[in-house]
């Protein structure tokens, strides 16, 4: 047999399945096959490679050192397999993308800068879902998405796009009625951002102020919103004083629409940042180099404001 001869792709299926779950049995409901066919198809990978590739322990299996070896090779390949399928699958379009963004990331930031990419691209479409679950890039047709988080999703690439921090920012008449340090904000109402976002680095109002030595007699009280973007609607509305991510409010802060109404306070750092992610393998399109880049640039002018 040549030594160069491609084994079968159901058994290198197979094969794989095995492998992950450590069990014939649960591999080939998986696969929806009778373990018998599992069994038959790495008896066929075997004889084709010429070497055992699982020891049975029991009711599960072990890999050998040679299929350990082999194993990430594999995999990589059914991925670009995958790949290949999903761009097959694409419809005759006019050239277009679809990014995931979580909602307020997309209202504050994203959305009032597109007209800028338009109009250096104008033969290319940007498809914009607004959403906070996971995108499931294997049956849904995003291109990419734009997370905030720690940068670690199994199975895909995060590139980094731009780092977050938190400041105090209110409407303007607050200012006026007296607002100037932290120790006044006692006298005014607090603003809550409870997005689910998780990050642990990021600090709330009672933390905020326990770190400056201010004391606050309810500091947990107040509005609160799960999404970022009315936390800063509401303090653009003179509600109250928000602690609020400071590229979410940047717009709003060059317009006037809000004030950081502590000069001398420097904006607090958090782990979390916003990044661009797309599965491992997958094929970066024109589109996706244009307008990655175009985020890149946008996210380094933001970063000089």
């Amino acid at each position: 047999m040549p030594a160069d001869r491609l084994a079968p792709l159901n058994a290198l299926r197979a094969f794989e399945a095995c492998a992950r779950h450590g069990s014939f049995a649960r591999a080939a409901a998986e696969l929806g096959v009778t373990p018998g066919a599992v069994s038959q198809q790495i008896r066929i990978l075997e004889e084709t490679v010429g070497t055992p590739l699982f020891r049975r322990t029991g009711r599960s299996v072990i890999l050998t050192e040679t299929a350990q070896a082999a194993l990430p090779a594999l995999r990589e390949g059914f991925e670009r397999l995958q790949e290949a399928t999903r761009l097959m699958r694409l419809p005759v379009r006019r050239q277009r993308l679809t990014v995931s963004v979580a909602p307020s990331f997309a209202s504050k930031w994203l959305v009032p800068r597109l007209e800028r990419f338009q109009a250096a691209n104008a033969g290319l479409e940007v498809w914009v879902s607004a959403d906070m679950a996971s995108v499931d890039f294997a049956t849904s047709d995003v291109d990419f998405a734009i997370r905030y988080g720690a940068g670690h999703w199994e199975g895909l690439r995060a590139e980094l796009l731009m780092n977050e921090a938190v400041l105090p920012v209110c409407a303007p008449e607050l200012v006026e009625a007296g607002l100037r340090a932290p120790a006044d904000l006692a006298l005014f109402a607090l603003i809550h951002d409870g997005a689910p976002e998780g990050d642990p680095s990021c600090p709330d109002w009672p933390m905020w102020l326990r770190a400056r030595g201010v004391s606050h007699p309810d500091a947990a009280r107040g509005l609160r919103f799960n999404q970022t973007s009315l936390v800063i609607e509401a303090a653009a509305a003179g509600r109250g004083v928000a602690l609020a991510k400071r590229a979410i409010a940047q717009d709003d802060l060059a317009a006037g629409r809000l004030v950081a109404p502590f000069a001398a306070e420097p904006a607090a750092s958090v782990s979390f940042a916003y990044w661009m992610v797309f599965p491992r393998g997958r094929t970066l399109t024109p589109p996706m180099r244009a307008f990655m880049a175009w985020l890149r640039q946008e996210a380094d002018w933001q970063g000089e404001m």
